[in-house]
């Protein structure tokens, strides 16, 4: 009896309960037949909410109707008004389908069918809602190709979509993404404004360029004049000959109907022209009508008779000017939005400047340490040995050689460049004792000869190179792991062989103080270099030590050659690029100073690049100011930022 009486109470209850009128459907069919005459109709204006119904119902099949319907294949029965899928068949019928399952639900005739025929801006709306099931696909490569076309090419029926998808995404990166990318939409299709504004404020760390190509569409002006006050979100109030030029001013009153034209003497002389009665223009002979004062008169006649448009004298057009307002004003309404903006972009600037110089530092370190690399070598001969030697670019342009030749016969990048770098040392280091036995031992202290003979040497080993190899660059290739580059943000990079260039500077820098503190050679060359004759009093061979010298420096010119070749094309004059750099790094740091020559290099690297800073499309402009730098350095320092007593200055 109790249980009878309950279940009345609970059919009465449910009797008179209110409907929900927004409770889902919870078959496709409901939905779309819920929404029967906007689908039919496929206007962009109304068809919205059907498809935000499919889209947001959460029934699997949602995506598939969405996609038939995209693609022209969604068709309506008109016996019962369902949807189904058509295909044509070679009897002119039309075999139909489950909308959802596929099903064949038989064959009809063309009249028992209608096709829904989306136009172009209904199926961009059914793109956009389609993106969302693109963001929850399982397959993470398909995710993120989403994020990508949504960030390539927004609208803002992707906002609702990339909001619903953050929730139920398992990557972690990929959340990330999508959190920024619900920023950068909503930065420029919210419609609420404090959600637009912090989606604003919460890109002032953000460096990406997207994120400032959000930011700046809400800070674009127009220029805008007024005879009262300004109106709307101003930007900024201009002054006459300070922010604008009269004529600028005055040309903006005729474009906003608050000025008359002034005729030009084109018009002018047409509106003469047309007015000549009898051989007169208001009363004066068309034969005095040969100067501009003249015709300027004569039009003022005309004028004053109603017949032409007044001539704008000089002082009505400064008191017009005068009398009017000029401001910029923003093309986004709300002054609370376009503030966020401002104040975003500047923090963002900020940061810009600070990633823009920590970039120039670390390029202007990756070329200090090329040319370290290219000069360590020229600071052995020339600043120990006080040898002017103009063949070495061409040891560095041997040592790459070297590589391309290993490359040919290891194809292995990674082992081929670990055979190249020692290869190189010995092809150059035998190069450099043959010539310092044949050449160089003639001609200890007569610096002009050393400068004749090697210059001559260096133009004998670049046709050498030419007929051996050809004129042509040849590829000097970096290993896998060298391609790309260390990106911090958007603003600071530098790639992978530049970092191991610099590595291979540090090297050598620690290898060569080592030899020169640490080992018998280096106290031996320390003292040939600073008493030649004291120590061949103490055993010491002068000869001998010269020889090792002039091969050690050579050997680590062919070894920076291999680093240069991995960036730089390889050719019979590449060592004539870094030539001049390599003197100039010695000269500037100080001869026969490791150390000079390491802050040699800081300071011509930094000061090249900072001036290719302020002129980025032209560097040899840049080259041509360091060496005017470097020249007037000289005058004040001319014994370079570090000096070596002993006989490589002159002692």
């Amino acid at each position: 009896m109790k249980t009878l009486l309950l279940a009345l109470f609970t059919a009465f209850v449910l009797s008179v309960s209110p409907v929900d009128a927004n409770a889902q459907p919870v078959d496709i069919q409901d939905i779309l037949a819920t929404h029967e005459a906007t689908i039919v109709k496929s206007s962009r204006l109304t068809v919205e909410p059907a498809i935000v119904a499919l889209r947001d119902s959460g029934l699997p099949e949602a995506q598939m109707v969405l996609e038939a319907w995209q693609g022209k294949n969604l068709w309506q029965l008109e016996a019962d008004k369902r949807f189904v899928t058509a295909k044509i068949t070679p009897t002119k019928t039309y075999a139909i389908f489950d909308v959802i399952s596929g099903e064949a639900l038989g064959e009809v005739e063309k009249d028992a069918i209608n096709q829904i025929k989306p136009n172009s801006g209904v199926r961009g709306l059914i793109g956009a809602a389609l993106v969302r099931f693109q963001l929850m696909d399982p397959d993470i490569e398909k995710r993120r190709d989403a994020l990508v076309a949504i960030g390539r090419d927004s609208t803002a029926y992707h906002l609702p979509a990339i909001r619903g998808a953050i929730d139920g995404e398992t990557d972690p990166a990929i959340k990330v993404e999508k959190i920024r990318l619900e920023r950068l939409l909503a930065v420029q299709y919210e419609s609420d404004v404090q959600l637009r504004v912090a989606a604003i404020k919460s890109l002032k760390g953000d460096l990406g360029v997207d994120a400032r190509a959000a930011l700046n569409p809400i800070l674009q002006t127009s220029l805008l004049a007024v005879l009262g006050e300004p109106i709307g979100n101003v930007a900024r109030t201009l002054k006459v000959d300070t922010d604008i030029r009269p004529n600028e001013a005055y040309a903006l009153l005729i474009e906003e109907n608050l000025a008359l034209p002034i005729p030009t003497h084109k018009e002018i002389r047409a509106a003469l022209e047309e007015n000549i009665v009898d051989g007169f223009v208001a009363g004066v002979p068309t034969y005095t009508l040969d100067t501009d004062v003249a015709r300027e008169a004569a039009y003022s006649t005309l004028a004053e008779q109603g017949l032409v448009a007044p001539l704008i004298s000089t002082a009505a057009q400064r008191a017009s000017i005068a009398a009017h307002i000029y401001y910029e004003i923003y093309t986004e309404p709300n002054a609370e939005v376009t503030t966020a903006a401002r104040e975003t972009l500047d923090a963002i600037e900020v940061k810009v400047g600070i990633s823009q110089a920590v970039d120039l530092t670390l390029d202007g370190l990756s070329l200090a340490s090329i040319y370290f690399l290219a000069a360590i070598g020229l600071a052995i001969t020339f600043g120990v040995m006080g040898v002017i030697n103009m063949a070495h670019g061409e040891f560095i342009m041997m040592g790459a050689y070297t590589g391309y030749v290993v490359q040919q016969i290891v194809p292995n990048y990674t082992l081929s460049l670990i055979i190249a770098l020692p290869a190189a040392f010995l092809v150059t280091f035998a190069a450099g004792v043959a010539m310092e036995r044949l050449v160089i031992r003639w001609l200890y202290n007569r610096p002009l000869e050393t400068l004749l003979a090697t210059f001559g040497i260096s133009v004998a080993l670049q046709q050498l190179a030419k007929n051996i190899f050809g004129t042509q660059a040849r590829p000097l290739t970096s290993p896998a792991w060298l391609d790309g580059a260390l990106s911090i943000n958007d603003v600071v990079s530098i790639s992978y062989i530049r970092i191991a260039i610099f590595v291979l500077a540090l090297i050598f820098l620690m290898l060569f103080l080592f030899i020169m503190k640490k080992t018998r050679v280096g106290l031996e060359v320390r003292a040939v270099t600073q008493n030649p004759r004291m120590a061949s009093s103490m055993g010491i061979n002068p000869d001998r030590i010269n020889m090792l010298t002039f091969g050690l420096g050579s050997g680590i010119a062919g070894i920076a050659g291999v680093a240069i070749g991995l960036f730089a094309k390889v050719t019979s004059e590449i060592g004539n690029d870094y030539i001049v750099q390599s003197f100039m790094t010695v000269v500037v740091g100080g001869v026969g100073n490791i150390w000079g020559t390491l802050a040699g290099a800081l300071m011509i690297g930094g000061l090249q690049k900072s001036i290719e800073w302020f002129n980025p499309s032209n560097t040899l402009a840049a080259q041509t100011y360091m060496i005017i730098f470097i020249i007037i350095f000289i005058q004040f320092r001319p014994k370079g930022i570090i000096a070596l007593k002993g006989r490589a200055a002159g002692d």
